[in-house]
């Protein structure tokens, strides 16, 4: 990168870096179970809900705890369950109109990430009728109220039920990118482990390293506050002790209940520190390929760390030290190295693969465009990269060196 990006970029970032005290930064209210999201809307005076989710989850009869709550409560819902794993356009423009031509007046988000982001953005959409989702992308475009707004996280990963962050796909250009405001961090959120027990062993692998990648990039990039650091080791500490547990018994509620609170913390954590290439070149490969975001992240993760070098050694040892990764007898650089072969070591053990395959040679420099343009200035990397040095690492991850 060039003297003069580096610059903009790091005045940029220490600009966030000293607002953040500053910023209205909050956490979701915590509701115990489907019971307490029945008689919240009660409360509210609620009469009708939006249920935003996928058909997976729909067919599983995980929804029927919810709406069996809502029905005995009186309180009347519309489910909408064609959302896919990166969320679409049209998508959200579908909620936005079943929400208004059924004079809804909330929304519950039930699902992983990208059922809640879908349904942030489609809440977005009904308050700001006359702004389109392309014109949503970026940071503080919104600015307004949500409808009452309730998460319901089915994945212990994406951290989107406490995040001010949804991720949208344009289904016309296959380009994927962040919509950032402080409206979109939900009103309340329920964490209950056991709408979590039936996730399939790959789901649970790939959205545990989702929540890791959150809490590693918060941790080592360059806008950390003492408060963000802690919420990042906590997330840590919980799944390197509890994704392998999960994974292997998808029954053990406690685990299942350890996952949900990492990925929570972890969600807090980057939402006021950010995150880094991992998720822009995530981001850039579900946009062109439709694949994963976790599965992404957790391929991706181990490379980018042995890339940043020295620029993240002594975060990375810190970090590996403090979840009992490393000893506190390692110096920074064995530490650093032991961390890094413990994410190698879950993937392995989790049969996620080492490299993201499909990736064409020829879409390479388009995707790095893509990532660069969401990264920079934004993400406060530990080492900054531009287009030509983000295409290398799509190589890297794609096996084609």
């Amino acid at each position: 990168m060039n003297i003069f990006k580096k610059f903009y970029c790091r005045a940029y970032q220490t600009v966030f870096r000293i607002l953040l005290p500053f910023l209205p930064y909050r956490e979701p209210k915590i509701l115990g179970g489907m019971s307490d999201v029945a008689d919240l809307l009660k409360k509210e005076g609620k009469k009708k809900a939006v249920i935003v989710t996928d058909g997976g989850i729909f067919k599983l009869g995980l929804t029927d705890g919810l709406t069996d709550a809502l029905s005995k409560a009186g309180i009347d819902f519309i489910l909408y369950t064609e959302v896919t794993p990166n969320p679409t356009i049209t998508q959200v423009e579908r909620v936005r109109k079943i929400f208004v031509d059924n004079g809804a007046d909330s929304v519950i988000a039930f699902g992983g990430g990208s059922s809640i982001d879908c349904a942030k953005i489609a809440a977005a959409r009904v308050v700001k009728p006359k702004q389109s989702v392309g014109k949503m992308k970026g940071i503080l475009r919104i600015g307004k109220k949500l409808p009452l707004f309730i998460a319901i996280p089915t994945t212990a990963g994406t951290g989107s039920e406490v995040t001010l962050a949804a991720v949208i796909t344009d289904d016309k250009t296959h380009y994927k990118y962040p919509i950032n405001d402080f409206c979109l961090i939900p009103q309340y959120a329920v964490l209950d482990p056991a709408v979590t027990l039936g996730l399939p062993p790959q789901i649970t692998a790939t959205t545990g390293m989702d929540a890791l990648t959150h809490a590693v990039e918060a941790y080592i990039g360059r806008s950390t506050t003492r408060y963000t650091r802690k919420k990042a080791i906590e997330a840590t500490k919980l799944i390197n002790e509890n994704l392998l547990v999960a994974y292997n018994d998808g029954k053990n509620v406690v685990a299942r209940k350890n996952m949900l609170h990492a990925a929570y913390c972890a969600g807090i954590a980057f939402t006021q520190s950010y995150v880094g290439y991992v998720h822009a070149v995530a981001h850039a490969l579900g946009g062109k390929y439709n694949t994963a975001h976790g599965l992404a992240n957790a391929v991706i993760l181990p490379y980018f760390l042995e890339e940043y070098g020295k620029s993240a050694t002594k975060k990375l040892a810190k970090l590996a030290k403090a979840t009992d990764v490393a000893d506190e007898t390692d110096d920074n650089a064995t530490a650093a190295a032991k961390f890094i072969a413990r994410i190698k070591e879950l993937n392995s053990f989790m049969n996620i693969p080492e490299h993201v395959e499909g990736i064409k040679k020829e879409d390479i420099l388009q995707m790095a465009k893509n990532a660069d343009k969401e990264a920079n200035p934004l993400y406060p990397v530990p080492r900054l990269m531009d287009a030509e040095q983000l295409s290398q690492m799509f190589k890297k991850v794609g096996g084609l060196h």
